[in-house]
C-alpha cells in the first residue's frame, strides 16, 4: 500500500482559495437571479401599470421610484455575463451604472415622502394592496422592495471583494475584480454618507419640534446631532436641577420645562401640567 506523497501547504491554501472563490460567485450569481426577478415585479407591476394608467405623473413617478428602470436595465445587463462564468467582464459594465445607485440613494428622503402622501388616497393605497396580493410577491410589500437596490449595493460589495481576495493574479479576472472591488467600496461609502445626512436631518427636524423660543431656530443647517440626555445641573445655590441636553458638532443646547396653561377639568380633579423643552443654550 502506498504512502500519501508530501503535503503541500501552497498548493491547499490555493485550492481553499478556489473553492471559496467558487461558492461566492455561486451565490453572486444566484442572488442576483433572484435581485433581477424583484426588480422586475415592481417594474412590471407598479411602475408600468401606474405609467400607463396615468395614476402618477411622471415627476411624481421619478419621485417614488427614481432610477428603477434603469438599474434594472443594469442587471439585465449584468446577469449573462455571470451565467457565463464572466466575472470580470460583467462586474466591469456594473461598475459603470454605479451612479444610479447613488442617484437612488439620494431620492431615498423624496421617495418615502411622496409614497406616504399617495397611501393616504384610498384608491392608490387599494391599487397597491390588489398588487401586492399576487402569488409573485410572496408577501412582500411595495415598501419592504423599494430599498432593495441599496440593499443590493452593499451585497455587490461584500461578495465581489470576496471574489476578488480568492482570485489569483495568474487569473485573467484578476485586474477586472479588484478594481471593481474597490469602485464598489467608493460608492457604498458615498451612499452610507448619504444615508447618515439624511438620518442627521430626521433628527434636526424632531429636535427642532420639541423646542421653542429664540435659540430653537436654526437648527437644520450645517450642525450634526450626537446624542441628547438628561443631566443635573447645580446652580450656585438651590437645590439641582435636572435639564435635557442636546450636543451638536458645534454647540451644545441645554433645554428647560415648559409649562402650558392646563385644560379645564372639573374642581374634583387635580389639575395636571404638561412639560415641554424651551430651548436655551449654556
Amino acid at each position: 500500500m502506498s504512502s500519501p506523497g508530501p503535503r503541500c501547504p501552497v498548493r491547499e491554501q490555493r485550492a481553499r482559495w478556489e473553492r471559496k472563490r467558487g461558492r461566492t460567485a455561486l451565490e453572486l450569481l444566484e442572488t442576483e437571479r433572484r435581485y433581477q426577478e424583484q426588480l422586475g415585479l415592481v417594474l412590471q407591476y407598479f411602475v408600468c401599470i401606474l405609467r400607463a394608467k396615468g395614476t402618477l405623473r411622471p415627476a411624481e413617478l421619478q419621485a417614488v421610484f427614481g432610477p428603477w428602470e434603469a438599474v434594472h436595465a443594469a442587471s439585465q445587463e449584468l446577469l449573462p455575463h455571470l451565467e457565463a462564468g464572466r466575472w470580470g467582464a460583467g462586474l466591469a459594465g456594473l461598475c459603470r451604472h454605479l451612479e444610479l445607485y447613488t442617484r437612488f440613494a439620494a431620492n431615498q428622503e423624496r421617495a418615502s415622502a411622496t409614497l406616504q402622501k399617495w397611501l393616504k388616497k384610498k384608491r392608490f393605497r387599494r391599487f397597491v394592496r390588489l398588487q401586492e396580493g399576487r402569488p409573485e410577491f410572496g408577501g412582500l410589500r411595495l415598501v419592504d422592495l423599494l430599498p432593495l437596490p441599496l440593499q443590493r449595493l452593499q451585497q455587490y460589495e461584500n461578495l465581489v471583494v470576496a471574489l476578488a481576495e480568492n482570485t489569483g493574479p495568474d487569473n485573467s479576472d484578476y485586474q477586472q475584480l479588484t478594481k471593481a472591488a474597490q469602485k464598489l467600496s467608493e460608492v457604498t461609502q458615498k451612499v452610507s454618507a448619504i444615508g447618515r445626512e439624511h438620518e442627521n436631518g430626521r433628527q434636526l427636524q424632531r429636535i427642532q419640534t420639541l423646542l421653542s423660543g429664540r435659540h430653537a431656530k436654526g437648527l437644520t443647517k450645517g450642525r450634526w446631532f450626537l446624542r441628547q440626555g438628561w443631566l443635573l445641573v447645580v446652580p450656585p445655590k438651590g437645590e439641582p436641577k435636572s435639564r435635557m441636553f442636546f450636543l451638536f458638532s458645534d454647540a451644545l443646547l441645554m433645554t428647560k420645562p415648559r409649562f402650558l396653561f392646563p385644560m379645564k377639568s372639573c374642581c374634583s380633579c387635580p389639575r395636571t401640567k404638561k412639560h415641554y423643552p424651551d430651548g436655551t443654550t449654556v
